[in-house]
């Protein structure tokens, strides 16, 4: 073997136990010690912290101890488009080869961090902990920290997010959260997640004085931030058409002047080099806004939180514009109609009571005294649409609903990862309808909604 060939694979061996170390240590809690002696030894040899080897350490820490590992972090699984061209350069080569075993020192550290979450019970501060570290293997990915846990990226990623979402939901689940929140210290520390929000929502019903204050707190926060998300892509989406039928108004910041210069050209004077104008054009800026109605109908039984947030944000951010009347009923085995608390997001939650079965025949009845003009109507519904007996029963409402000439929009469910499961039945009725679902997404339906409301 020659000299370059050997130093090639060694730079290949240390990567190599690096990752090896990485595997057993995720489906083995146990340390292997002639990896774990041989990992340190590759670590301290390309001038890496220790730190990077311990599990118990956040990334957090080992950034504030280490600050210019934080620019390795950021982008650090992002593919890189580089030129795949030979380099003649054996400085240039090693460099790159040393540069992969570092690289493959800080995947190993986020990684095990985020995807080793043990077992037992869980504290406020190791639910932080892993949602600091969660966000650094966002920021690895090339997102902003919660883009992928909350859906909010349109990165090639798409099965990562709703992973970390089911660990974060783990940990959630193993936390004496009704302790932590009677303690203001420790409920001070908790993150707002959808997995957290969820338990608060289900247990709220058990909650008093300074615990109940501070769920309400967490609950509020989480709704503040994915309203601010959702009502970009709602402003981003809602742009009527030019309504012509309105004058344009004559003020300056509305002067056309490549219409005024056009129309006048007949007006050039050769002689005196001077375009005389005797008219000025205006641009039209009034928007159409057609009077419409949004009925909006969340099933809130079992796994729906997810969709249940989303679409009472979602409904409040669309009953603050201009010309819609916007109607919110969840149901269970039971309607309720939460309308007169559309405009507040938070207090809609509160009136909520996630679990049970589900009705949808006795949501459909309290929604159709709801359809005054058909044809300005639009009726979203979420659900799994698993009704077992009742599924004729609402699906001959919703067909006489469409063919009264109300858009209906199905749509499977509004998750921050975009899954949904739709009961087969349905989904092929829905398409012979002429209304396939929606995809699950929340850019799906907010992309629906502006086409009919604007």
């Amino acid at each position: 073997m020659t000299g370059q060939n050997a130093e090639v694979s060694s730079y290949d061996s240390r990567r190599q136990v690096l990752y090896w170390r990485l595997l057993a240590r995720l489906f083995d809690p146990e340390e292997q010690a002639a990896l774990e002696s041989a990992s340190l030894a590759v670590v301290e040899d390309i001038g890496l912290p220790p730190a990077l080897l311990d599990p118990k350490v956040s990334v957090d820490s080992t950034v504030q101890r280490h600050p210019e590992l934080a620019a390795e972090f950021d982008g650090l699984m992002v593919p890189e488009q580089r030129a795949t061209t030979a380099s003649d350069d054996e400085g240039a080569g090693e460099r790159d080869r040393e540069e992969e075993v570092r690289r493959a020192a800080l995947v190993s550290k986020v990684l095990l961090n985020v995807f080793a979450a043990g077992s037992g019970t869980v504290t406020a501060g190791q639910l932080s902990q892993w949602q600091s570290d969660a966000g650094w293997l966002e920021r690895a990915l090339g997102c902003e920290p919660g883009d992928l846990r909350g859906g909010r990226t349109g990165r090639p990623v798409p099965e990562i997010g709703p992973e970390l979402g089911a660990i974060e939901a783990d940990l959630v689940r193993r936390m004496h959260l009704r302790e932590v929140l009677a303690d203001p210290a420790l409920a001070s520390r908790l993150t707002p997640s959808m997995s957290l929000i969820e338990q608060l929502l289900r247990d709220k019903g058990n909650l008093s004085g300074v615990a109940l204050a501070n769920a309400k707190s967490l609950i509020r926060r989480f709704v503040d931030e994915v309203a601010e998300v959702l009502r970009t892509q709602v402003e981003k989406s809602t742009v009527g058409a030019l309504d012509r039928s309105v004058p344009p108004k004559r003020v300056f910041r509305n002067l056309d002047l490549d219409r005024t210069i056009w129309k006048n050209l007949t007006n050039w004077s050769p002689e005196e080099e001077r375009l005389y104008v005797d008219r000025l054009y205006y641009r039209h800026t009034a928007r159409k806004t057609t009077p419409q109605r949004l009925i909006v109908v969340v099933d809130q039984s079992g796994s729906m939180v997810d969709s249940m947030v989303n679409c009472t944000i979602l409904a409040s951010i669309f009953a603050g514009l201009p010309k819609v009347d916007v109607h919110l009923i969840a149901y269970d085995t039971r309607a309720i109609d939460l309308t007169p608390w559309v405009d507040d997001p938070f207090e809609t939650l509160l009136r909520t009571n996630l679990g049970g079965g589900n009705d949808g025949p006795v949501a459909m009845a309290m929604a159709r005294p709801k359809i005054t003009e058909p044809r300005s109507t639009v009726m979203v519904w979420i659900s799994d649409f698993y009704e077992f007996g009742r599924s004729q029963p609402l699906f001959e409402g919703i067909e006489a609903v469409h063919r009264s000439g109300v858009k209906f929009i199905p749509v499977g469910s509004v998750t921050s990862s975009g899954r949904q499961e739709v009961n087969p039945w349905f989904r092929e009725r829905f398409k012979a309808l002429g209304t396939p679902v929606v995809s699950g997404h929340i850019r799906g339906l907010v992309h629906e909604l502006k086409t009919f409301l604007t």
